[in-house]
């Protein structure tokens, strides 16, 4: 997904949510801050949006222009309309959100995860997409492994958790892998 379509996809969710302001909490956030993130960061065709001044209209998003959608047909890409519990994001994450809002967006504001809270969320969730795109965002040296470090700190999860996602840090930033 390309930046003009992630503001596609906000104008298009504004509308169909009466929303002037929304959350994007999925990969396509990085767009915020890296308009020209490198393509493997950028495989993604869906944006998870998330209404703030009316929550419950996520569905409405999703069944309108989800995926399936004529609007998915028609334009290759779509949103996912989410909750805030989606994503497992690190504390005063939404203090670091980054904004879009341009004339392609039509006023729409959209509020983009800061890259650093987007990786840990990505590392957490630990899908092979998800993986994939921090392996192409650190390799692209958009993020700080100190950074990702002190951010996982702040994140509520299990003990065994955390351990995995900073064994997942460590591979990405290359870290020497104990001997067996």
């Amino acid at each position: 997904m390309r930046r003009d379509e992630l503001e596609h996809l906000l104008r298009a969710a504004g509308a169909i949510a009466e929303e002037e302001t929304l959350i994007v909490i999925g990969s396509q956030s990085i767009l915020a801050t890296h308009p020209r993130a490198p393509a493997d960061a950028l495989k993604s065709m869906e944006a998870d949006l998330i209404p703030t001044r009316h929550p419950e209209r996520w569905n409405l998003i999703d069944g309108v222009i989800g995926e399936g959608s004529p609007f998915h047909e028609t334009f290759g890409y779509y949103a996912d309309g989410v909750e805030e519990t989606t994503a497992k994001l690190p504390e005063g994450w939404k203090a670091r959100l980054v904004p879009i809002c341009n004339e392609n967006t039509r006023g729409i504001r959209g509020l983009c995860l800061d890259v650093h809270d987007l990786l840990i969320s990505k590392y957490y969730a630990g899908r092979p997409k998800d993986l994939s795109f921090t392996r192409a965002v650190v390799a692209a040296g958009l993020v700080s492994k100190v950074t990702l470090l002190e951010r996982l700190a702040v994140t509520a999860m299990a003990d065994e958790i955390r351990e995995i996602v900073v064994a997942r840090i460590d591979r990405d930033f290359g870290a020497p892998r104990p001997e067996n």
